[in-house]
């Protein structure tokens, strides 16, 4: 268990992964035991993917939904992670903190729909602040949990070489925090993702999300796999971007 293998065996071994998952489906949609209205081939997945890229479609949508990720995925990390830091390092700040993110972050996003469209309108606004629904309460309590991590010792010697209790926060907290904190963000922009889908409900007419949602009306059900599969291909390029800025920034954490 646990036991490390070679980096080319890692790279091949997702690469047949994704090739048998591939195969598989060309073969289910090829023996005609599914209906092409409910599981179309690669193929037709695949041209409709491309008849979006050639007549720029696909490119609008994907700038309008990377465009309210990325803000709503900041606009958490830039309230949550301070927020965090304190929920995690002083007892009476986790006890004001703590209670509220525990209560919220069990409340359906889906279900704030309706209120953030009386709140914030129709527009971009109503969009983003969905996803930083759907990330902010989780991102506070991990925060919290990261913080808490660091050894009591590491602090304790911090205040013996004269150390204060600010400049133990910036200086030696947040330093050794900062490699599982860094895993955290990761973890929780692939959930900014997941929620897009559901950011685009608001009145949108663009985004990856708006256009499964008006295929399905239509029942373009190829448009709808090609839509999944670059809201996929685009989060797995965000988090192979953090993993990539998580080894060169903290190469001794691992």
């Amino acid at each position: 268990m646990r036991k490390d293998i070679s980096h080319q065996r890692y790279i091949s071994s997702a690469i047949i992964a994704f090739v048998v998952i591939f195969v598989g489906w060309t073969l289910l949609c090829a023996s005609g035991t599914v209906k092409e209205l409910f599981l179309p081939s690669p193929t037709k997945v695949l041209n409709d993917i491309i008849a979006g890229a050639k007549d720029g479609s696909l490119w609008v949508n994907m700038g309008y939904s990377i465009f309210r990720v990325t803000m709503g995925f900041v606009i958490s990390v830039v309230i949550g992670v301070p927020l965090g830091i304190l929920a995690g390092s002083f007892r009476p700040f986790e006890a004001i903190i703590a209670p509220i993110c525990e209560f919220v972050r069990y409340m359906p996003v889906p279900a704030f729909v309706p209120l953030v469209m009386v709140w914030c309108g129709i527009g971009e606004g109503a969009k983003i602040t969905i996803v930083f629904l759907g990330c902010f309460f989780q991102l506070v309590l991990m925060i919290a949990d990261d913080a808490r991590s660091v050894s009591d010792d590491l602090l304790s010697s911090s205040y013996t070489l004269g150390t204060s209790r600010w400049s133990t926060i910036t200086k030696v907290l947040i330093p050794a925090m900062a490699p599982k904190m860094m895993l955290t963000l990761r973890m929780l922009v692939g959930w900014g993702w997941t929620y897009l889908t559901v950011a685009e409900l608001v009145a949108s007419s663009s985004g990856l999300g708006y256009s499964i949602l008006k295929a399905q009306r239509f029942l373009h059900t190829e448009s709808i796999f090609s839509g999944i599969l670059v809201i996929g291909v685009l989060g797995l390029i965000t988090d192979r971007l953090f993993a990539f800025a998580i080894k060169k920034m903290f190469p001794w954490a691992e």
